[in-house]
């Protein structure tokens, strides 16, 4: 842990790993401390507990409390399942080279069954040639989009073919969600955390 620590840029603190120090329950508004107990509860579906976007979050818990029902309903309850939107998420923290992101999220996507082979298409920007319909869409739309900022009208045919309207309003509703995430994660400068290995190759 001093080992990590030392490490870290001057600005991040070591209780959060990032520009934010962490906040106790007692730093909070009553929303706030409702907020903080669903985070921390044993019942909590995060992956990295306060260290990441839960507790920056809660430096606005209004806010944090919408944010926090729209990524629980884009991660567990849409049209995709559970290893289509892990492999969604991927290809979001993937194009946008966010480290904090993937190293949460891959282990997770292993563990709803993605092939790891598929993991690697996405880490290393390989072709999705030989991959399955689903997979092969949803790794090309996100490059889509975030390389090009435009989705190409075939792209959107294609998807709404393989996972109807509503599904293509949720991959896409899935992936803004990850990458207003990825975008605070490097606001504040947010730090894997210790012991926690780099997974994404990024020059």
């Amino acid at each position: 842990m001093v080992e990590q620590v030392a490490r870290l840029p001057k600005d991040v603190h070591p209780d959060s790993l990032s520009r934010l120090p962490l906040l106790t329950r007692a730093d909070l508004d009553a929303p706030g401390q409702t907020l903080y107990d669903e985070v921390v509860s044993p019942q909590s579906r995060t992956l990295v507990g306060l260290r990441g976007p839960s507790g920056i979050w809660l430096y606005s818990p209004k806010l944090a409390g919408f944010v926090r029902a729209a990524n629980q309903y884009l991660r567990f309850h849409t049209a995709l399942d559970r290893r289509l939107t892990e492999l969604a998420i991927l290809v979001t923290a993937r194009e946008l080279d966010n480290q904090f992101e993937w190293a949460a999220h891959e282990p997770a996507a292993l563990e709803e069954g993605l092939d790891p082979k598929i993991i690697d298409v996405v880490k290393r920007r390989k072709p999705v040639a030989r991959l399955g319909k689903k997979e092969a869409l949803i790794i090309g739309l996100g490059r889509e989009l975030f390389r090009k900022r435009r989705l190409r009208s075939q792209t959107f045919a294609r998807a709404v073919e393989l996972f109807g309207r509503r599904g293509v309003l949720e991959l896409a509703a899935l992936m803004g969600n990850y990458a207003m995430t990825a975008v605070i994660l490097d606001t504040v400068d947010q730090q894997l955390h210790p012991g926690q290995k780099p997974l994404l190759p990024i020059s």
